[in-house]
């Protein structure tokens, strides 16, 4: 039986837990493993891949991780956009779960990875579930193409869009176009945007070199490509400087400083606390607060930023100098400057290992994605350091999602 809610303590040094479950104290819920694939290009690394040939080897992973057997599973939860139906329930039969383990598919655009996560650990809080896998997976080179019907017999069909930003009606725009907004308001030049985008081509680098990507990305297949973001190419600064903008001649936005649609998926393992300590309390992230904001579709490249600043106006008594990395999903340099520039953070906070513009966003499956970066960065190469790390995740339309974890439990030796 889960055992009975108790109130949240004070974490590492003492510190002051964030006040914001205090109304129906919670159980305790554990991230305690996670993995993801390395991204590929749309046509390139998993061009053949469908959903559940993508997805259904990271349910075996996180499981062997923390050795935690199939037959415990109480559900699978997974966010996507491009696939339609209920793709977790396909990926969970793939991976081999019983077939009366439960299985939902979440849909908010590029946030619903970092969601289904959210809610894995909310359905463990709540008593619901013991064991819950959730993530994220887009398999776009291989989704089912959408086509809109015509309005009449006169007319011809017309694909759409993998996304939808806005309601019919409405000019929605493209993501780029919001960022170009954003850095013109804020006055962050194109060779600001070029440069951000070469130090994370070289942080990304530098953890390959340092090896921090091992555990955490899964070779499908035992070759060298499998273990590594398809994107991650160490351009140069020529290379970077000759794209050509998207909106000529005075844009800052380029195909170099920008991101673009991949394949991968992310998932994590959140266990009840009697599973946790059944588990001998292996290193895992417990979740702290996590905050949704809203605005307008032609802002959305302002959502991250949103939502931490909501996220961080929950954070009761924490010092929020403590959080020592975030993992932001940007689609482009100027929004990741912003949202440094916009909470007054230190560059190295942000992205440590690189972001999305050098690994590629893979829609539904890049909160996730965070989700897995943060696991790496605070439980699997903890290093001493504050124990805290935060995410944030904008979507198309306009939403932004922000979450703040907490590792805890014993280190794992090196």
């Amino acid at each position: 039986m889960v055992k009975a809610p108790h109130a949240i303590h004070p974490g590492a040094g003492g510190q002051r837990r964030p006040d914001v479950m205090s109304r129906g104290e919670p159980l305790p819920a554990y991230v305690v493993s996670a993995r993801r694939t390395a991204l590929g290009r749309v046509g390139g690394l998993h061009r053949s891949r469908r959903i559940e040939d993508l997805t259904a080897p990271l349910v075996t992973a996180v499981l062997a991780d923390a050795k935690v057997a199939a037959d415990d599973v109480d559900e699978l939860i997974l966010g996507n956009t491009t696939a339609g139906g209920n793709p977790a329930r396909l990926v969970a039969l793939s991976a081999g779960l019983p077939e009366r383990v439960a299985a939902m598919t979440v849909d908010r655009q590029c946030g619903s990875g970092l969601d289904a996560i959210l809610l894995a650990i909310r359905h463990v809080a709540a008593g619901e579930s013991e064991v819950v896998v959730a993530g994220g997976a887009e398999s776009v080179s291989t989704a089912p193409w959408r086509i809109a019907k015509p309005k009449s017999l006169y007319q011809l069909p017309h694909f759409m869009a993998a996304e939808t930003a806005a309601p019919e009606g409405m000019d929605p725009g493209q993501p780029f176009e919001s960022a170009e907004h954003l850095a013109k308001k804020l006055g962050i030049g194109r060779s600001r945007q070029d440069a951000w985008v070469l130090k994370s081509h070289a942080r990304a680098a530098k953890a390959r070199e340092d090896r921090r990507f091992v555990g955490e990305i899964l070779p499908l297949r035992a070759n060298a490509e499998e273990a590594r973001d398809q994107s991650a190419i160490d351009p140069s600064a020529d290379e970077i400087e000759r794209q050509r903008p998207y909106v000529p001649p005075k844009g800052t936005l380029t195909p170099g400083n920008t991101t673009a649609p991949h394949d991968g998926a992310a998932l994590v393992l959140v266990v009840s606390e009697r599973v946790w300590i059944s588990l001998s309390r292996p290193p895992a992230l417990r979740l702290l607060a996590s905050a949704v904001a809203g605005v307008g579709a032609d802002e959305e490249a302002a959502a991250p930023l949103v939502a931490m600043k909501k996220l961080h106006g929950r954070l009761n008594g924490f010092d929020r100098s403590t959080i020592r990395t975030i993992e932001v999903g940007e689609t482009s340099a100027a929004q990741a400057i912003a949202f440094a520039e916009g909470l007054d953070l230190d560059p190295d906070q942000l992205n440590r290992a690189g972001g999305a513009v050098v690994r590629g966003h893979p829609l539904g499956a890049a909160g996730a994605v965070l989700a897995v970066r943060v696991f790496t960065e605070l439980c699997r190469n903890p290093n001493g350091h504050p124990p805290f790390g935060a995410v944030a995740q904008g979507t198309i339309g306009g939403l932004g999602i922000a979450a703040l974890f907490e590792a805890v439990g014993t280190p794992t030796a090196k």
